[in-house]
């Protein structure tokens, strides 16, 4: 026991009844508790205080007895008698103050115990009372969320009385909004787990865990192994599994682990001390990964680990309509593929937690990344510690950590783990064209045509799901679309364009017996999902009456997809696929007989339910559908889109043997290996306009470099000044499409007028001038990873503005755009990092200082410079992107002075071949300059092609050149210096590309006056 303070107030306690005492009511008493500092107080000791009913019996005999002897000497004849009748008052007393002390001895230890538990409770509360709200790691995260449910978790309960609105109504199972939770860990105290062993090997570290206490959620899982594998320098998987039981792992993509490479020079360390696993950077010391294992809960369907994060500059977490950096003020972010039109604080159509971090640490800011490798449904918590939260309704934790340093070598770590990007062809990268509700041939053939007349570079046709016949998969309507195989085949593949429709997963149902193959076809082949009772499961989408589904996981999937393309094939000429409402999307809430009623429709913890309309099953399949060996949908919902992209990638090779293409509305991680992706059913106004950076940012951080959101907008009707700035921007996208809704205006450049089709041919252009230099970033990030869209700061990592910024984006590292944004701008505010910058139009030049600058928000040329240090080849641009590719070479030499060095690259092959890096059949060229030599060297020849260099323009020069020589040779060439824009121009040099020998090497040198 504490000592006790000295009491002011002890004479008032002399006054009271020990029965009378009590805490709670001293503590409202006034007196009382203007001494006292309830918060601080330390508590009494009872046995300093004095109460008059524990006084010994013996003193009042001795009072007793001083009282008969002055009666006896004025009574003594009484003496005998008064004897008698004080013995007898004697015993009483006596038996009355026995009896009295040990009811008082009772009720004292009866108070010790209570202060005890007071003790601890205030203990407890005083830990509670010491966790910042910003550091509070959610204990009740299910509702109802009460005090009685935290405080039987063995957690603190604490609201925070005004966002107490917020949580009185959550006594349904719908979540709350994100904010300061109210039951919380005691982060010192609270023990789930504990460590029971711990042993480390040189690269392999095991950790054994028991649960001790449990966390208020069904099937806890009681021993819990983690497995820290050392996988390279710069890569760390951390592994939470089941002890005793095996648990669901994600089948697909198959990660491309690597093996065990660690040096002396790794960029991490591991501690392990308490309950607290840190994986720290070596280099200064930042916890990258810092997890209290005292507080995981892992049961059987609910998972939740929080880790602190290294700095609040999180990029990550998709798909979600947000900002690229992501706020971490108590932000959720629900992984679970939905058919949802992009609306802020929902789940959209893909799921990726991988998130990326940059850390303050001086000016070299390295990067980390973390994956959680689990397809099941989450919500993922950004709060302001800072620190991310996981919560999983099933699976494992399975997290690989990336150490950059770079942040570009953060994304290619990553992407080299979950499978490197698919390479495009090359006539993908020209400008698409879409509508849904063309209606009839007589529509699309006017629109092409309009778009022909006015010369819109285009490259591919694209149609809905309206030239179907009764929306039906692999048909097309022969009334309304009467002709559209000779258009195909006669028009576009004539002149070099290409065909893509759509096809959705669901198939009709509800057609004649015997009448329709791809049911037909797919009953006989066991291939479409089945419910819980193992019988065919039904929905419905477009189709007439009713839809199936294929379970693309089943291994007669690929034979039967490709089966059906391949017919399809031989009417419609396609050339890639559009793979749409494949998370998947169904038009009802789980079948048309209902879901069961269980712990998998209606787990303890819906993710991303706002609201208890928001259930697993919503406008999707029953969680309890079947795949293939009986899996659950429970667990695969979030790869069906993925999984139809693997099956559509080799049906497209065996149907077409070309390079595939494919766009995919649903995505998980590892889908650009196969497929690429857009942004869905976006809205035609200026917000959604201003986002779609954002989102094409992330998705090159995804592994999905290929990816672009409907130019003018999907939903809606545009205006002609929105459709003029999306096309703007959308000829920078890397998938560059125009589509729109059924019952929106007619939205193609064409239809627009002159001022839509100046603003998107003048973008166009520019595109389809720098098309080899485009198709060169693909080919780097198809074999190393990384990004083809990146974020300023990726390329300025010492820029500390550059980090704020998602309005501006680079193509690779040598080309910045800065879109005009907002109506009636006349200006944009340019950020220029430090360096020298040239305006794409007219070679403007600019010094960046890492300051923002005003420049002219032009319609006639959008706003892309090129950075200096930078050599970048152009061609002519040309109605199509397979004439482009056949005009001859332009090198555009960019410096900050003719003194200075510059580098670039370009990558040369058929352009739809498949394998075409395996077989060699490839060209790779690097050009240098240095020491006032330019240097053009192939590293790789497999490619025969008669293209040439005809022309090189130098900008950043700023004297006179003396002589130039290119091979040792003074003439056979022109060239010409403007001073006014300092530029020097070369042509006429016809430097090939390609001979017979085995390498390319060509040198142009210039000395100064």
């Amino acid at each position: 026991m504490m000592k006790p303070k000295y009491l002011p107030f002890q004479n008032k306690l002399h006054m009271m009844s020990h029965s009378q005492f009590n805490h709670k009511r001293l503590k409202n008493d006034p007196e009382f508790e203007s001494i006292m500092d309830f918060d601080n107080v330390e508590l009494f000791n009872r046995d300093t205080l004095y109460y008059p009913h524990q006084r010994s019996w013996l003193s009042f005999i001795h009072e007793q007895r001083l009282e008969f002897q002055r009666v006896r000497k004025k009574f003594n004849i009484l003496f005998l008698s008064s004897v008698a009748l004080f013995s007898l008052l004697s015993l009483i007393f006596l038996i009355v103050a026995i009896v009295r002390y040990n009811q008082n001895v009772e009720n004292d230890s009866i108070k010790t115990l209570d202060d005890e538990a007071y003790i601890a409770q205030m203990k407890i509360f005083e830990q509670c009372q010491l966790v910042r709200p910003e550091d509070r790691i959610d204990c009740n995260p299910d509702p109802p969320i009460s005090k009685e449910i935290c405080e039987k978790r063995g957690c603190c309960w604490n609201p925070i009385k005004e966002k107490y609105s917020n949580y009185t109504l959550r006594t349904t199972k719908a979540l709350p909004p994100v904010d300061i939770p109210f039951c919380y860990f005691d982060p010192i105290d609270h023990v789930g787990y504990k460590i029971i062993e711990n042993r480390s090997e040189e690269t392999h570290t095991y950790v054994h865990l028991k649960r001790v206490h449990p966390s208020g959620f069904p099937g806890d899982i009681q021993n819990v192994k983690i497995d820290i594998y050392q996988l390279t320098d710069q890569m760390i998987r951390i592994k939470f599994s089941d002890l005793e039981n095996p648990r669901f792992e994600v089948p697909v993509p198959k990660l491309n682990v690597p093996v065990t490479s660690v040096s002396h020079s790794k960029l991490y360390s591991i501690e392990l001390h308490d309950s607290n696993l840190v994986i720290r950077r070596r280099e200064n010391g930042q916890a990258v990964f810092h997890v209290n294992l005292a507080l995981l809960i892992y049961s059987d369907q609910f998972i939740q680990m929080t880790t602190r994060l290294p700095s609040d500059f999180v990029y990550g977490l998709g798909e979600h309509r947000e900002p690229f950096r992501k706020p971490t003020n108590w932000k959720r972010y629900t992984m679970f593929n939905r058919d949802q039109y992009p609306l802020p604080d929902m789940a959209l159509y893909g799921s990726h937690p991988f998130y990326m971090t940059v850390e303050e640490y001086n000016d070299k800011r390295p990067a980390s990344g973390v994956f959680l490798f689990n397809s099941n449904a989450m919500d993922i918590i950004t709060q302001p510690q800072p620190a991310i939260t996981f919560r999983t309704i099933g699976g494992i934790l399975d997290f690989f950590l990336f150490f950059g340093p770079k942040a570009e070598d953060v994304v290619c770590q990553y992407h080299n783990l979950i499978g490197l990007p698919l390479m495009p062809p090359f006539w993908s990268l020209g400008f698409h064209l879409s509508r849904f509700g063309y209606r009839n041939m007589s529509n699309l053939l006017a629109t092409f045509t309009r778009n022909r007349d006015v010369e819109i570079p285009m490259d591919v046709q694209w149609t809905d799901i309206d030239i179907m016949d009764s929306n039906n998969d692999f048909t097309y309507d022969e009334k309304n679309f009467k002709g559209l195989p000779d258009f195909i085949n006669k028009v576009l593949h004539k002149n070099g364009m290409k065909f893509i429709p759509m096809f959705d997963p669901g198939i009709s149902a509800g057609e004649a017996p015997n009448s329709y193959q791809p049911f037909d076809v797919g009953l006989q082949m066991n291939v479409f999902i089945k419910n819980s009772s193992d019988h065919v499961f039904y929905g419905k989408v477009w189709n007439r009456k009713s839809t199936v589904w294929p379970d693309f996981f089943h291994p007669n999937a690929t034979l039967y997809w490709t089966r059906m393309l391949s017919q399809y094939h031989k009417t419609i000429s396609f050339d890639g696929a559009w793979i749409d409402m494949n998370e998947p999307s169904n038009f009802l809430d789980g079948q048309n007989i209902g879901c069961p009623k269980n712990d998998f429709e209606t787990p303890p913890y819906t993710p991303g339910m706002v609201d208890e309309s928001l259930t697993l099953k919503r406008k999707t399949l029953c969680m309890t559908a079947r795949h293939y060996n009986g899996q659950l949908h429970y667990n695969l919902h979030n790869l069906y889109g993925l999984q139809e992209a693997i099956v559509t990638n080799d049906a497209l090779k065996n149907t077409l043997k070309k390079r595939p293409f494919i766009i995919s509305r649903a995505t998980a991680p590892g889908h650009g290996h196969w497929a690429y992706h857009w942004t869905g059913d976006i809205v035609s106004d200026w917000s959604s306009m201003n986002w779609s950076i954002s989102s094409i940012l992330n998705f090159n951080l995804f592994g999905i470099p290929m990816v672009g959101a409907d130019i003018c907008g999907f939903n809606g009707n545009t205006t002609e000044e929105l459709c003029a700035r999306w096309h703007q921007l959308g000829a920078f996208y890397t998938f560059a499409r125009n589509h729109n809704t059924d019952d929106g205006i007619d939205q193609d450049p064409a239809a627009l007028g002159p001022h839509v089709v100046q603003a998107a041919k003048n973008a166009l252009r520019i595109r389809y001038a720098h098309l080899s230099y485009l198709y060169t970033l693909f080919y780097n990030v198809h074999k190393n990873g990384g990004t083809v869209l990146r974020p300023l700061f990726f390329e300025f990592s010492d820029d500390e503005n550059a980090y704020k910024i998602d309005s501006q984006f680079m193509w690779g590292k040598s080309m910045m755009i800065a879109p005009a944004l907002s109506p009636n701008q006349k200006k944009i505010h340019v950020y220029f990092p430090k360096g020298t910058w040239f305006f794409v139009g007219d070679y403007q030049r600019i010094e960046g200082k890492g300051q923002f600058m005003s420049m002219p928000a032009l319609f006639t040329y959008p706003n892309v410079y090129y950075r200096s240090g930078s050599i970048i080849p152009i061609q002519k641009p040309n109605i199509t992107s397979e004439a482009t590719r056949q005009e001859p070479f332009s090198l555009l030499v960019i410096l900050e002075n003719e003194l200075s060095a510059a580098t670039g690259q370009l990558y040369l092959d058929a352009g739809d071949y498949i394998d075409t890096e395996q077989l060699g059949q490839f060209n790779l060229y690097d050009f240098t300059v240095k020491n006032q030599n330019l240097n053009i060297e192939s590293k790789h020849l497999g490619y025969q092609t008669n293209l040439i260099i005809e022309e090189i323009i130098i900008l950043g020069f700023y004297q006179q050149p003396q002589f130039i020589s290119i091979d040792g040779k003074k003439d056979g060439f022109n060239f010409k210096y403007e001073q006014a824009h300092h530029t020097l121009t070369i042509n006429n040099i016809r430097l090939p590309l390609y001979n017979d020998q085995t390498k390319i090497h060509h040198q142009l040198y210039w000395d100064l006056l």
